[in-house]
Formats: C-alpha cells, sequence, structure tokens
C-alpha cells in the first residue's frame, strides 16, 4: 500500500501556528495521559485537578477549580468525587457558606501528586525537555502571557 505524505496545504503561517499549537498539546496531553494511566491508575483530568490542588495553601471551592482547570463545573464534581473515593482528597466544609464545601488534597493525595508529576516530568522528557532550551521555553511563556492576556478594545 502506497504511503502518502499528508500536508496541511496553503495555510497562512498564522493557521499552522495555531495548528501546531493544536498538535503540541494534544499530543504532550497523551503520552502524559498515557504514562499516568499505565503507572497510576490515574486520568489526566484527576491530575489536573490535582495540580491546582497541590499549589494552594488552603481548600478551594469546586467553582474555582472549575475556573482554572479545562473541566466543567460537573466533571470536575465528577473527578473529586473519583479522588474523594481513593483518599486522595478531603471535602471541608466552607466556613463562609454552610451551603458549600471546599477541596483540599489529603496527605496521601500530596504523595500521589508528587510521584503522578515525577512521571509526567519523565514522559516528557524526551519529547519537551530534551528538544527545548531555554530560549525556547522563554519564548513559549511569551506567548502563554499574550494568549492568556484579557483582549483590548478592537479599533
Amino acid at each position: 500500500m502506497a504511503h502518502n505524505d499528508l500536508t496541511l496545504g496553503a495555510l497562512t503561517p498564522r493557521d499552522h501556528a495555531f495548528y501546531g499549537l493544536v498538535w503540541a498539546g494534544n499530543t504532550l496531553s497523551a503520552r502524559v495521559d498515557q504514562a499516568l494511566a499505565r503507572r497510576h491508575d490515574l486520568p489526566l483530568s484527576w491530575f489536573e485537578v490535582m495540580l491546582w490542588l497541590y499549589g494552594q495553601q488552603e481548600p478551594v471551592a469546586s467553582s474555582e477549580l472549575g475556573a482554572m482547570t479545562l473541566l466543567s463545573r460537573s466533571q470536575v464534581s465528577r473527578v473529586a468525587d473519583s479522588l474523594q473515593a481513593r483518599g486522595l482528597i478531603e471535602r471541608i466544609p466552607s466556613p463562609t457558606d454552610a451551603r458549600s464545601v471546599r477541596i483540599a488534597l489529603t496527605g496521601a493525595g500530596r504523595r500521589a501528586f508528587e510521584e503522578a508529576d515525577a512521571t509526567r516530568r519523565e514522559a516528557l522528557a524526551e519529547v519537551f525537555d530534551d528538544r527545548l532550551d531555554d530560549a525556547d521555553i522563554a519564548a513559549l511563556e511569551a506567548v502563554w502571557a499574550k494568549l492568556k492576556a484579557k483582549p483590548g478594545p478592537r479599533g
């Protein structure tokens, strides 16, 4: 069977840059997801919630996690249920609103995150860290900052 080299065709440099970002995000995410699932039975969506919780000093509301992650509010709730069932997070009543709870990693959750994060770094070493130097990383950081910034008024 003949092998065809597929191309994106006659797209603009901006189109190529956009699809390159999509490709990179999907490819790297899939690699990390596979490594986390294989070694820790931990889907990437669970890892992402744990990542945000790991960096917090205080428990956070599910709605705050939903705003920071790529997950919907209902997905965050389902992930939290699964993480709680494994003893990785705890739900704590909100000190200011009796109707709501806040979420925090347990000690076991912090250890599980640290182990999973080491796996993430290992999975990305060859395809990300080893290929990009400090200037590349700085350039990516500048791009992300621009893309995350709130758009100004259009003139």
